[in-house]
């Protein structure tokens, strides 16, 4: 997309002075806090800006990004951008950020809980994935499935925010994020509320796609190298594996993601109508 400025025969969105009456919105970064989620980008900031629930608290864009804000959402905009340059977001965001002439920062979204979680859709556990690209490529997919939630832990787990969220495509406004201290203990508390816990790891004694399964279920996913955990595997009722009939046994943890939120998905569904 680009942004130079609009044609002198279309009217201008003006920049707007900060609370301190300064139009340079300066660099800035608050991706160390927590009580701040940073989106960037198109899909992002667009799909937050439709989600009433998310508390927008600053709000950059390009001349060319506003208009095209104003084209695609219209009255349901909730608010006007402050006008600035690409070169202002880009002291915003990460070198070398796609923002696409979009910055917004917001407040998290609400967190549910173990007793909260309805049990009518599969709920998805990430044990210590650390890469910020492959969680959200996981948060993407596990929108398209209609996960309820993404049960991370507060340590060894990347925020959802800046990186996370574009890799998300959006996708962070559709699946909640349940942050926490110990998964092992969450595991367990799912376990007493009735969710059948399944452990995805390439050394898993069933596959997965002849497991038994039924709502409500939790699939757990664990590192990029290490894989599930020892406490986490024990904290499992049963461990999934996907085989690869190619070449190459091995998938990226996003990936496994996808294949197995489609069998599993697949599973529940046909044990529901059954």
């Amino acid at each position: 997309m680009s942004d130079r400025p609009f044609s002198s025969r279309k009217p201008r969105f003006q920049r707007r002075p900060d609370k301190k009456g300064n139009r340079d919105h300066g660099p800035r970064r608050t991706f160390g806090d927590p009580e701040t989620v940073v989106l960037y980008g198109w899909h992002p900031v667009t799909e937050a800006l439709r989600n009433g629930k998310r508390a927008i608290r600053r709000l950059l864009a390009t001349e060319n990004s506003a208009r095209r804000l104003h084209e695609e959402l219209g009255s349901l905009l909730p608010q006007e951008p402050d006008i600035v340059r690409p070169d202002e977001i880009n002291r915003l965001v990460e070198a070398d950020a796609v923002h696409q002439g979009l910055y917004m920062e917001a407040s998290p979204l609400p967190s549910p809980n173990v007793d909260t979680l309805s049990g009518q859709k599969v709920v998805l556990a990430l044990d210590q994935i650390t890469d910020p690209h492959n969680v959200g490529a996981i948060v993407r997919t596990a929108a398209a499935f209609g996960v309820e939630a993404i049960i991370t832990t507060a340590r060894h787990s990347p925020a959802a925010t800046g990186v996370l969220a574009k890799s998300a495509s959006g996708g962070l406004e559709h699946v909640p994020f349940m942050i926490v201290r110990n998964l092992a203990d969450t595991l367990i508390a799912l376990g007493d509320r009735g969710f059948q816990r399944v452990g995805l790891d390439s050394s898993g004694e069933n596959r997965l796609d002849e497991t038994p399964l039924r709502l409500p279920v939790v699939l757990v996913l664990g590192s990029e190298g290490k894989g599930l955990r020892q406490r986490t595997r024990e904290c499992c009722d049963v461990i999934g594996r996907l085989d690869m009939p190619g070449a190459i046994k091995s998938l990226n943890v996003s990936n496994a993601a996808a294949i197995s939120l489609f069998a599993v998905t697949k599973a529940v569904m046909a044990a529901g109508s059954s």
